[in-house]
């Protein structure tokens, strides 16, 4: 599908009803209780830095549970996932050691999430769902108050 054609089916779509994005990647993930080996998988087995919570890496190292958490949501009704990458740019993956990764895992985390939605379409042909890119905000911050108890100041 087009980009253009894309736009004008959820155009079309959002004239006709209300559609339903996914929840939140990170709740969801932690119903699985992954451990400091799942996180480094095979390829970042011997890594130098812990990587538990780095769950953007999840779509490198257990793409089976990404693409699970987005069939649910898609199962339960989603119309829109989003991609495994609200911490998937240069400044947060710094934390892990990670940023020169921040191209391969936003990449495999838009197939993760496109290949779910194939497949959720493929058992139901009448019903269109969207990929939609994540970004969350850096965990750095620009400027901090002086004054902890007047962050207007």
């Amino acid at each position: 599908m087009t980009n253009s054609s894309t736009k004008k089916k959820l155009d079309t779509l959002l004239k006709e009803r209300i559609l339903i994005l996914d929840g939140a990647m990170g709740t969801m993930i932690q119903r699985y209780k992954l451990s400091e080996d799942d996180y480094r998988g095979i390829e970042f087995s011997d890594y130098h830095k812990s990587l538990k919570g780095n769950n953007d890496l999840l779509s490198l190292s257990k793409p089976e549970v990404i693409e699970e958490i987005h069939l649910k949501y898609l199962n339960a009704g989603a119309d829109i996932i989003t991609t495994n990458t609200f911490n998937a740019n240069g400044i947060s993956l710094r934390d892990y050691d990670m940023s020169d990764l921040t191209y391969r895992m936003n990449i495999d985390s838009a197939k993760i999430a496109r290949r779910a939605c194939d497949s959720s379409m493929k058992s139901n042909s009448l019903q269109q769902k969207f990929v939609a890119g994540s970004i969350g905000p850096t965990n750095r911050t620009l400027s901090l108050s002086p004054k902890v108890s007047d962050p207007g100041y």
